[in-house]
């Protein structure tokens, strides 16, 4: 008997994160105290210190670890549910998925609608979003929009998923901060009515290993690790300054009356100069908690230097030293009503045509200019 009760405890999974649980290493991914396994459901001490202390510690997954999940993904017959987050869309989309879905169906689910502002229209977005899908190589069966931390049409998602899966496993993709294992969270909730099944946390990369949820008919929901995107602007952030950036609750548009040859700085983290087109105003959807800092063109380089860091924060002191230099992108915008994207911060609405600006943002970070959403 003992020896059987032994072989379990090899193939033992934490519930949190999907990878295999170990009692040798604190040191290695899946290390659980010989304690743990006595529980009814696992958690190994990295799910456990995230869940209950919020700490994070760092995993020694590699980007081409992530690849291979994708990879496997590609090699079955499924349903890929991927996940993107609205107000990251271009930061948040898993580059080159297009190339590992093989020949199955893509269900596409924009998550955080609950921080766009009221005035957004779902359809407008949705439009939008399937646009943008083409554009960047993928036709998704269907897209929807749901609030995963709100609850909001996840019922719908459920229904969604169970009529396009038609009978075969469903695999849950995205890139990290998206809100995916919220999501499935949510769902699981939402159909079985159990609780948090799978550990969350605003922290990047939180789900190491495939972790499988049973779906009546025997097939499976499987969760993937989140994928990381380099280009996200989480990537420069400490973590302590997430809650800064990533926004929490609705939106609040900010209005800036802008002469010629002003700069707004968004913290620390990205800049934008108004060099011509007149006297106008700006509108800008980024998080209620980052500052927006308004000075002349002439001082702005002037005061990067000399107050980054401090006034204009995030980064903090600490990190300038490997904070990457921003770098220019020069827009022209002939039409009215278009956003100036900077990927993870949220964007800049230019109502009227003829303005021409500067986007400064980290080297790696993506600036994108789209008729406006608004």
């Amino acid at each position: 008997m003992g020896g059987s009760q032994l072989n379990n405890h090899q193939e033992l999974v934490c519930i949190g994160c999907g990878v295999k649980v170990q009692t040798e290493d604190p040191k290695e991914l899946g290390y659980a105290p010989q304690s743990a396994l006595e529980k009814e459901t696992i958690v190994c001490q990295r799910c456990f210190k995230l869940k209950h202390y919020n700490e994070v510690q760092d995993v020694s997954l590699t980007d081409d670890d992530f690849l291979k999940i994708l990879n496997k993904v590609g090699e079955t017959d499924s349903l890929i549910v991927k996940i993107v987050d609205i107000f990251d869309f271009n930061g948040s989309w898993l580059p080159g998925l297009h190339r590992f879905v093989g020949r199955n169906d893509v269900l596409l689910i924009g998550n955080k609608v609950d921080l766009l502002p009221k005035s957004v229209k779902p359809n407008k977005l949705i439009n939008w979003m399937k646009q943008s899908s083409k554009e960047l190589g993928l036709n998704p069966v269907d897209v929807l929009l749901v609030s995963a931390d709100k609850g909001k049409n996840i019922l719908e998602a459920a229904d969604a998923i169970e009529r396009y899966r038609k009978g075969k496993d469903v695999y849950v993709v995205g890139c990290t901060n998206v809100g995916k294992s919220t999501f499935i969270n949510r769902l699981i909730k939402e159909v079985s009515g159990e609780g948090d099944i799978i550990t969350t946390s605003h922290f990047p990369g939180t789900t190491l290993d495939m972790i499988e949820i049973p779906l009546d008919d025997g097939q499976a929901l499987i969760d993937t690790p989140g994928i990381i995107n380099h280009h996200q602007m989480a990537h420069y952030v400490d973590k302590r300054d997430f809650k800064v950036i990533m926004p929490k609750k609705e939106i609040k548009p900010r209005v800036y009356q802008l002469n010629e040859a002003q700069t707004l700085f968004f913290g620390g983290l990205a800049r934008m100069d108004y060099i011509s087109g007149g006297r106008r105003s700006l509108t800008c959807y980024l998080s209620n908690e980052l500052n927006i800092h308004r000075t002349k063109l002439e001082k702005a380089d002037e005061l990067y230097e000399n107050h980054a860091g401090e006034l204009l924060a995030p980064p903090r002191p600490e990190q300038l030293e490997e904070f990457p230099k921003l770098i220019p992108h020069e827009f022209s915008l002939k039409d009215g009503k278009m956003d100036i994207v900077f990927s993870g911060l949220g964007w800049v609405t230019v109502n009227e045509p003829g303005a021409k600006v500067v986007a400064h943002v980290p080297k790696g970070v993506n600036v994108i200019v789209r008729k406006s959403l608004i």
